[in-house]
């Protein structure tokens, strides 16, 4: 899956790209993938939701 980061899209900016304002889980390439969001913790833990850290592995 891609890596996902948080974005703000604030007002003015949602009015250009005719989405709310908020924050958002977006890709490397900047696509949106969820939002809006209306705090930056919420979106992190959506991110971390749709992509979890890897288990880690047990040495035997």
């Amino acid at each position: 899956m891609d890596i996902l980061s948080p974005r703000q899209v604030k007002t003015e900016e949602s009015l250009r790209l005719g989405v709310g304002a908020g924050w958002y889980s977006t890709k490397v390439s900047g696509t949106f993938v969820t939002g809006p969001h209306a705090t930056h913790e919420e979106c992190l833990s959506k991110i971390a939701e749709l992509n979890p850290p890897p288990p880690k592995k047990r040495k035997f």
